[in-house]
C-alpha cells in the first residue's frame, strides 16, 4: 500500500542497499515468515522473536560544510519574499513535513501564490537513489537516455507484486529521484528547484540567489570553505550553497533518527501491543493490506533498517482534489512522471499518473496525503485502498450527468496505467473489501509505531 502511490508493479530489483529486501529471517522467506513472525511475536508477548542488529547512520559532529548548510536551511533570506526558508515547508518538528494542515504551501514573492503539490518529507532520503528506469545496473559513465529505455519496454507485460514475494521477472519501472515526480537526482538539485519556482521561494534566477549569498553573513564561510573566487562566480556560489544544504540533510541525525518503536522492536528492545502486532501482520499480508509490497518493512540482508518505501512509482487513481487551484481548470491534469512539471518523459505515456512512493516513517506527522493532498487522515487513506476496487461509489464523486467519475484525476486515455492487479486493488465491484473496520484500525495503530521518538 502506497501512501502515495501502487500500479501493478512491475516490480524490479532495487538499487544499492535497497536491493534484495528480505524478511526478518531471510532463510525462512516470503509470506510464510510473515505469519510465523506474527504468531511467534504474539506468543512472546509482543517481543520480536527474531531481533536484528540494525546498521544505523553514524552520529558524528557536522562538518563545516554541513553547518553552513544548516544555517542556510533555516534562513528565510534566500526566498523572494524574505519570509520563507526551507524549514518553512520542511519542519524538523513534523518529521521534515509541512508544519500545518494546508493542502499546499503558500509561496511567491509575497507569499500569496499557492503551490501545486503538498511538499513531501525530506527525512529518510539519505539512501534515495537517482532516478532511473529498469533494474539497477550500477554506476555508468554514459548518461542514460530515459526515453530510449522507456520506449524499448513500452509493451512489456506488467508483473504483479505481493508483500514478501520476489517478482518472477525484473520489469522496467521508474525508481528513485526526489520530488513526487523524481525530477531531481540529488539533494543538491532538490534544494535549488524550489528557490527558482515562482510559486515557492520565487527567486528570479541563479544570479539573484548568488547576489543574496554574496552579500550575506555567510560570505566569509564560503570564502574559507571554497576559496576566494567562489563569490565572484554566481553559478559556483549557488552550487556550493545547495551542496552545503544537501550535506546538512545527509549528516544531521534528525533527518534519519530511526528512533521509532518499530525500530526498537526490530532490535528486540520493545514490545508491540496486540493491536500493533495485528496491524503489522495485516500490513505485511499480501492478501490483506499488502502495504509492504511498496512500503518495505523489513531490514535489508546487510542490516540496513527499512525505509518503508521501495522508491518506485505507481498510479493509484486517487480522486481529484477540487481544493487545488490548478484543478479549477478541468483541462489540467497532474500526471507525475510524464508531466506537466517533469518534461523529459512527456512522450512515455505508460508512466502517466505515476508518482513516487514516499516513506511511511513519521507519517503521523503529515496532515495531507498523496501527491494532490486529497486526504487528510490515515483513516481516509486506508479506506481508499480498501474500497476503491469494491465500492468505488464511496471513493469517487458523480459528475453533472450523474455518472460515477472513476479515476477522475487522470485522462481516460491513461486509465490503463492505474493499478488493478495488486492487492487490494485486484478485487471487483461488489465483492467484500479485504480489510474489516478493525483491520483498518489495527493498521493505523501499527503506523503510529513508525514515529521517531
Amino acid at each position: 500500500m502506497s501512501f502515495q502511490t501502487p500500479p501493478s508493479r512491475r516490480r524490479l530489483g532495487l538499487p544499492g542497499a535497497l536491493l534484495g529486501v528480505v524478511c526478518i529471517v531471510s532463510a525462512l522467506g516470503g509470506g510464510l515468515l510473515v505469519q510465523r513472525t506474527a504468531r511467534a511475536g504474539a506468543d512472546a508477548g509482543g517481543i520480536n522473536p527474531h531481533p536484528v542488529q540494525l546498521r544505523l547512520p553514524p552520529a558524528t559532529p557536522l562538518s563545516a560544510v554541513a553547518r553552513l548548510g544548516k544555517a542556510l536551511f533555516f534562513d528565510p533570506m534566500l526566498s523572494g519574499s524574505g519570509r520563507q526558508s526551507c524549514a518553512s515547508c520542511h519542519s524538523p518538528a513534523f518529521g521534515y513535513n509541512p508544519p500545518n494542515a494546508l493542502t499546499v504551501q503558500p509561496g511567491g514573492a509575497h507569499l500569496q501564490q499557492a503551490g501545486f503539490r503538498p511538499p513531501p518529507s525530506l527525512a529518510y532520503l539519505y539512501r534515495q537513489p537517482p532516478f532511473s528506469i529498469g533494474p539497477d545496473v550500477g554506476d555508468i559513465d554514459v548518461p542514460v537516455d530515459l526515453n530510449a529505455v522507456a520506449a524499448a519496454v513500452r509493451s512489456q507485460p506488467r508483473a504483479s507484486k505481493a508483500a514478501g514475494v520476489t517478482p518472477p521477472q525484473a520489469p522496467m519501472v521508474g525508481q528513485g529521484g526526489l520530488f513526487w515526480d523524481g525530477r531531481a537526482d540529488s539533494l543538491q538539485r532538490q534544494a535549488i528547484l524550489p528557490m527558482l519556482n515562482p510559486v515557492e521561494m520565487a527567486n528570479a534566477s541563479i544570479a539573484a540567489v548568488a547576489t543574496k549569498l554574496a552579500h550575506s553573513r555567510y560570505r566569509p564561510s564560503f570564502v574559507q570553505l571554497f576559496g576566494d573566487g567562489v563569490v565572484g562566480d554566481p553559478a559556483q556560489l549557488v552550487d556550493e550553497a545547495m551542496f552545503a544544504i544537501g550535506r546538512f540533510e545527509i549528516e544531521d541525525p534528525s533527518f534519519h533518527l530511526f528512533t521509532s518503536k518499530y525500530d526498537a522492536w526490530l532490535q528486540g528492545r520493545a514490545r508491540l501491543t496486540p493491536a500493533e502486532q495485528r496491524g503489522l501482520a495485516l500490513f505485511n499480508d499480501p492478501h490483506k493490506g499488502n502495504c509492504a509490497a511498496c512500503h518495505l518493512s523489513r531490514p535489508t540482508r546487510d542490516g540496513l533498517p527499512p525505509l518503508f518505501t521501495d522508491a518506485q512509482y505507481e498510479a493509484l487513481g486517487v480522486p481529484r482534489n477540487p481544493a487545488l487551484a490548478a484543478n479549477r481548470d478541468p483541462r489540467f491534469y497532474d500526471m507525475g512522471l510524464c508531466g506537466p512539471f517533469r518534461k523529459d518523459l512527456a512522450k512515455q505515456t505508460q508512466y502517466c499518473g505515476m508518482f513516487l512512493t514516499p516513506t511511511l516513517r513519521n507519517v503521523d506527522r503529515r496532515r495531507v496525503f498523496f501527491h494532490n493532498g486529497v486526504y487528510r487522515t490515515l483513516k481516509q487513506v486506508l479506506d481508499f485502498y480498501n474500497l476503491r476496487a469494491v465500492a468505488p461509489q464511496k471513493i469517487y464523486p458523480r459528475g453533472a450527468n450523474g455518472v460515477l467519475a472513476i479515476d477522475n484525476d487522470l485522462p481516460t486515455a491513461y486509465h490503463a496505467n492505474i493499478d488493478t492487479a495488486d492487492a487490494p486493488f485486484d478485487r471487483h465491484v461488489g465483492e467484500s473489501p479485504p480489510l474489516s473496520d478493525r483491520d483498518v484500525d489495527d493498521i493505523i495503530t501499527f503506523l503510529h509505531t513508525l514515529d521517531d521518538g
